[in-house]
């Protein structure tokens, strides 16, 4: 993977730019950055839609959200085909959602991880594989739940 997508809100916003300074230095793939791009206060939906979005038309293969929580950004994120997007508060999580659910968006909350913890989370994440196998069937199935809802990116 060499295009990593990475957008926050307000809340979110000093601890991307902590992980986007640590991603730059650490790992070579190119970062960019959807925003917010200050403190200023922002909706999270916008950008949570904007970076799902277009993980779901596969303009990038993964993407990092991060809010105060995380919650609302899961919620968004997930509206969309084909995003899995996991809330991870540790790094165990973060290796089992690559793991059994081949996520392919991260969510942090700035509330739950400092900028130490957000990069080990990042790190597992981003190194672990998927391991297919049954798990390969069950992501068949929620493809298959996806079409029956008949799920559309507008």
């Amino acid at each position: 993977m060499k295009k990593l997508l990475i957008a926050s809100d307000h809340a979110g916003f000093a601890l991307k730019e902590d992980l986007i300074a640590y991603l730059k230095r650490k790992r070579s793939l190119t970062v960019i950055d959807l925003g917010t791009h200050s403190l200023d206060r922002c909706d999270y939906p916008e950008y949570a839609a904007n970076l799902a979005r277009q993980i779901s038309l596969k303009k990038a293969p993964r993407g990092i959200l991060i809010c105060k929580t995380g919650i609302g950004n899961s919620i968004v994120a997930n509206r969309f085909p084909g995003v899995r997007a996991s809330l991870c508060y540790n790094t165990e999580a973060a290796q089992l959602t690559r793991e059994h659910n081949d996520s392919n968006v991260l969510v942090l909350g700035s509330g739950f991880v400092n900028s130490r913890q957000a990069a080990q989370i990042t790190d597992i994440w981003l190194k672990t594989k998927f391991m297919g196998e049954r798990h390969a069937k069950r992501l068949a199935l929620i493809k298959k739940i996806e079409k029956e809802i008949g799920c559309r990116i507008k």
